[in-house]
């Protein structure tokens, strides 16, 4: 590998992405037209108001283009309690934004609240779609053009259930989009800690011990907690914000009812995670169940914390068949930060804000382009690619493409063995940490100029 080829084309994105914000009052369809976007169903939808309580991101492709599309909660402009949190997290969504796409029913017309949010939005500086949803036939339009009213041009008819002028629609938000997205400046906030396992580990009773309240019911009966709960807690000096999930019992496609939807808030409350802290009980045996949540999160992309509770109870029996099943059943995620705690007595509870700051760190680790490749050269020399069908591949080049989490495409001229990609991921974290955050190591296949020349 003497010679190291120019960073190629990525078909991925590999920067910051324009960011599109649907906002609107509750109820009128939001996250299903992001499901429209984004074409699949991903955020939760139900015939209730508040089922999104937050902003939450979903990437999305049209026409080539990739974007952000952010789907928050139902905007009130006199809310309080709960629904004023919802409120200020779509107001944060507004003011980010590169385009906002405004939600209206238009079965229902131009509310009070409607109102209010278009003489917010008419004084913003970004381009502002109006929608006028749930236009599922020529006869309903009539009720679309009665929101000319809200002073934001002219409204777009669609029918988000029925996917009805959805595809116009993404093209004109598309043009909309500024060549470039918005500089963004961070939130400044309390990173986003998701706090998830099977029911009954002891979730809301940590929840409880770091907020220094009766924040989450606690009860011994699994199952008690299943909407999301959101906590702001001080640990080592610093605010994170916590939200305490139901129990995952079941796969999603294998729950019903009430635990289908909690399921479905659990894995959203993942994804809009910045780290997941996976809570096991350490006087139970590692389950299925725990194997599953743990999947949940490294298939999310999020940094991994995983945490034992209940140590305190732990004989030393129990101790070292513990230390077996971990290095038994934990062996692939030997990345993932540990720490042992009890949230009954909050022994070792504060030592939590360093785990979490050591995981996020790896999460958003970035390894110089030069750097990387150096190393790589060095690595292939010393270990080639295995052959494949008589010729052995040789790797090219080799990129950092994203961050949070890591993820490396590598170009070689063949097929890079599952076994080679996996002895390339435990040497990138040798040498480079990582700790706490899974990476993603791809392989795409460049045939080499000489092969082309035979050709």
């Amino acid at each position: 590998m003497s010679d190291i080829d120019l960073p190629p084309d990525l078909d991925e994105p590999t920067g910051p992405l324009p960011v599109v914000a649907v906002v609107g009052r509750p109820n009128v369809g939001k996250s299903t037209l992001v499901n429209r976007f984004i074409g699949r169903r991903a955020a939760v939808v139900q015939d209730v108001p508040g089922v999104t309580r937050d902003r939450i991101p979903y990437q999305a492709l049209w026409n080539g283009k990739n974007f952000t599309v952010v789907d928050t909660g139902g905007w009130e402009p006199k809310a309080t309690g709960m629904a004023a949190a919802i409120a200020r997290q779509a107001e944060y969504a507004m003011k980010t934004a590169d385009v906002i796409v405004l939600v209206v029913d238009a079965s229902v017309g131009a509310t009070e609240t409607d109102l209010a949010a278009a003489r917010v939005l008419r004084r913003s500086d970004r381009p502002v779609i109006l929608v006028a949803n749930k236009v599922d036939d020529e006869r309903s339009e009539a009720g679309a053009a009665e929101l000319w009213s809200l002073g934001l041009g002219e409204p777009f008819p669609v029918s988000a259930l029925h996917g009805r002028g959805s595809g116009d629609l993404l093209d004109l938000v598309l043009d909309a989009m500024p060549e470039a997205p918005r500089e963004t400046e961070d939130q400044g906030g309390p990173r986003r800690v998701a706090l998830v396992g099977r029911p009954n580990v002891g979730k809301s009773s940590l929840i409880n011990r770091l907020s220094k309240e009766e924040r989450s019911v606690v009860d011994s009966v699994a199952g008690t907690t299943v909407d999301p709960v959101d906590s702001i807690v001080t640990i080592g000096g610093e605010e994170w914000r916590f939200v305490d999930t139901a129990g995952l019992r079941r796969r999603v496609n294998t729950a019903s009812g009430t635990e289908y939807y909690a399921s479905l808030r659990t894995e959203a409350a993942i994804e809009a995670a910045e780290v997941a802290v996976v809570l096991l009980a350490a006087d139970e045996v590692i389950s299925e169940q725990d194997q599953r949540v743990i999947t949940q999160v490294i298939e999310a992309g999020r940094s991994l914390v995983i945490a034992f509770n209940k140590w305190d109870t732990l004989d030393e029996d129990r101790h070292a068949q513990l230390e077996k099943e971990i290095d038994r059943d934990l062996a692939r995620v030997k990345w993932a930060s540990r720490v042992n705690i009890s949230a009954l007595t909050g022994r070792g509870v504060n030592k939590l804000a360093g785990h979490l700051k050591e995981a996020l760190a790896g999460w958003e680790t970035r390894v110089p382009t030069a750097e990387l490749n150096t190393f790589i050269r060095a690595l292939v020399q010393e270990t080639p690619p295995p052959a494949r069908g008589g010729r052995a591949p040789k790797i090219k080049y080799v990129t950092q493409a994203d961050i949070r989490p890591p993820r490396f495409v590598v170009f070689s001229t063949g097929f890079l063995e599952a076994g080679y990609r996996r002895f390339l991921e435990r040497r990138l974290r040798e040498q480079f940490g990582f700790h706490g955050t899974p990476i993603d190591v791809s392989v795409k296949v460049r045939e080499s100029k000489a092969r082309d020349l035979k050709k």
